[in-house]
């Protein structure tokens, strides 16, 4: 658990949209239940057209393979536009909304200054309380992916319920 007595007093954060943590570096933007059906109801797609269109299988502990977004070209995700930013922003995954207050990033105050680096919106802008900061820090913790087994159950639901519609 992190040490929140460095931000007792709350930190200072606002998104300058620099899209570093969009792109320019490999890494997974795992998606929960949540996040996908979110996801489906933005783009108005079924679970399988999203994954699809939108999606990749990323190996996760355990052996287990977990539903992850896309990279496009310089590791950008593919919900990111050079011309608007991210594209579904509105229904953006935990991940991604809870950014930067993920708990390894909060563990400490090293932690915090390290990542501040890569960040021009950490350590500065809105301060945000430290109830807040815990807040968002326990909604990324819980925010479990999607198996890849539960995702093809719900593609095989969606193929029966189209076939009965038939």
């Amino acid at each position: 658990m992190a040490d929140s007595s460095f931000y007792s007093g709350g930190l200072k954060f606002t998104c300058r949209q620099c899209s570093k943590c969009c792109g320019g570096s490999p890494g997974f933007v795992y998606l929960s239940r949540r996040d996908l059906f979110a996801l489906c109801d933005f783009f108005n797609l079924s679970v399988s057209g999203f994954t699809e269109k939108y999606c990749r299988w990323a190996d996760y502990y355990g052996g287990t393979t977990v539903l992850a977004l896309k990279e496009e070209k310089d590791f950008y995700c593919v919900l990111w536009s050079a011309d608007s930013g991210c594209t579904a922003y509105s229904a953006r995954p935990v991940q991604c909304s809870t950014y930067p207050f993920w708990t390894w990033m909060i563990n400490d105050k090293a932690s915090w200054d390290e990542c501040a680096r890569d960040c021009p919106g950490m350590n500065s802008g809105k301060l945000w309380s430290a109830e807040t900061v815990s807040e968002e820090s326990r909604r990324y913790s819980e925010n479990e992916p999607v198996y890849k087994e539960e995702v093809l159950e719900l593609i095989r639901a969606e193929k029966n319920e189209y076939a009965e519609c038939k």
